[in-house]
């Protein structure tokens, strides 16, 4: 079960959309169950149905419920065998990143036609700071009211937006709007707003921070934010206990920044059944490094490390990475470096997952291209760009490595970004 499931949804007249947003100049915008709802948009059969998106596989992982299927207990992170437990007649999709991207673009542009302090998370979410939007566009929640108005006119999408002081809250705040909903948090009851929230709900909490916490007797973030500081700090640790203490306390100073540069873009599989045919290795790394090197020109970013992550049938994992003398968006160099990688590592056992990551990124535009003493003025790169185009136009499916094509999906389990 996702974390934010746990909060509460609406319900409190305090928090609707009416009311007072003075000082709230923060908007936190979510898509409601964006890869799901992209699939029931583009298929119409589909709507009114359950439908799950993620690996289809037995060792795949939910990305996307609907709201249909979340009445069954279906949620994202959720393992899909669970899920056909749980919901054996939703429909079951392999995710589309093609689609979903382009979905998110458009999203995108309609915020930043409101402001340009636009801080996108995900593909599916993003922290607005409206301030200056306001002689324009009108108070925080008329601006809220119009962003969900065009996102839907323009993509057939819904989303759910929080209005706030801060980014901590209004993150909050859209998770209880949702689905499709609004809520306003004023600058005078944010305390109102937290402090009856479970302790899950404060960022940084994780399963195990939550579990410290409640033997502590902390449940709320109100019984936080009154605790002594020194057992919290024995606790959890100096860092964690001040970061908590002031997040419980409903300060939050942190700034929307448009200017988010990606540390890494990567991607990795994992199998239906532990692997242990190198070939079957060799064309899984060779799918994998394609579809990095297809983000990274998609994205107009370059990298130097490249990093391969091997997860054993035991789990133990295991990541080695190696920096190139020339950053490249080129899947035949990524390839030739994780599958040197791979060489050098020969593990023995069976494998269960395998990743190919990009790191040390720059902007492509920034970075001039060297080229090898002898080497040709044109090759790999041209020759992925020219299938980049074709692929633009007819699908992936229809060009790629020759080891590839005409193979069953290597990405069926693929374990995808958070939806």
């Amino acid at each position: 079960m996702g974390r934010s499931q746990s909060l509460p949804r609406g319900g409190d007249p305090r928090f609707g959309p009416d009311a007072d947003d003075t000082g709230c100049p923060i908007l936190h915008v979510d898509m409601d169950a964006f890869y799901a709802s992209v699939e029931v948009r583009d298929r119409p059969e589909l709507r009114g149905r359950p439908v799950v998106v993620g690996g289809t596989g037995p060792r795949g992982v939910v990305s996307s419920a609907s709201y249909e299927a979340r009445r069954y207990g279906v949620r994202s992170a959720m393992p899909t065998a669970r899920a056909r437990a749980l919901c054996p007649h939703a429909v079951y999709l392999p995710p589309d990143f093609t689609r979903y991207t382009t979905a998110s673009r458009a999203v995108m542009d309609v915020f930043r036609d409101v402001t340009p302090l636009v801080e996108p998370i995900s593909l599916d979410e993003a922290f607005l700071d409206v301030a200056g939007a306001r002689r324009l566009f009108g108070r925080p929640a008329e601006i809220a009211r119009s962003i969900r108005a065009r996102v839907a006119g323009k993509t057939g999408l819904t989303c759910s937006v929080g209005v706030a002081p801060s980014k901590f809250v209004a993150k909050l705040g859209s998770t209880r709007a949702k689905p499709d909903g609004l809520l306003v948090v004023p600058a005078a009851r944010v305390l109102d707003f937290l402090h009856p929230l479970p302790v899950a709900a404060l960022w940084g909490v994780g399963e195990r921070s939550e579990q410290t916490l409640r033997r502590l007797g902390l449940n709320t973030i109100g019984e936080v934010a009154e605790a002594p500081y020194g057992m919290l700090r024995r606790a959890l640790g100096e860092a964690a206990a001040t970061h908590l203490r002031e997040l419980a306390a409903g300060r939050d100073p942190r700034r929307v920044s448009p200017e988010q540069v990606e540390k890494s873009i990567g991607a990795e599989v994992t199998f239906d059944v532990d692997v242990t045919d190198r070939r079957e290795l060799r064309r899984a790394l060779l799918a994998l490094a394609d579809k990095v090197g297809g983000r990274l020109r998609r994205a107009g970013q370059v990298g130097r490390t490249v990093a391969l992550k091997v997860r054993l049938a035991d789990f133990r994992t295991v990541s080695r990475s190696r920096t190139l003398d020339v950053p490249t968006d080129t899947a035949r160099e990524m390839f030739d470096t994780a599958w040197a990688l791979f060489t050098a590592l020969d593990p023995s056992e069976p494998i269960r997952l395998v990743g190919v990551r990009m790191e040390g990124l720059a902007p492509a535009a920034q970075t001039p291209r060297q080229l090898a003493l002898g080497a040709p003025e044109r090759g790999w790169r041209e020759a992925e760009a020219a299938a980049d185009a074709a692929a633009a136009r007819f699908g992936r499916s229809v060009i790629g490595p020759a080891s590839l094509l005409g193979r069953a999906d290597p990405h069926r389990n693929e374990n995808p970004p958070r939806p």
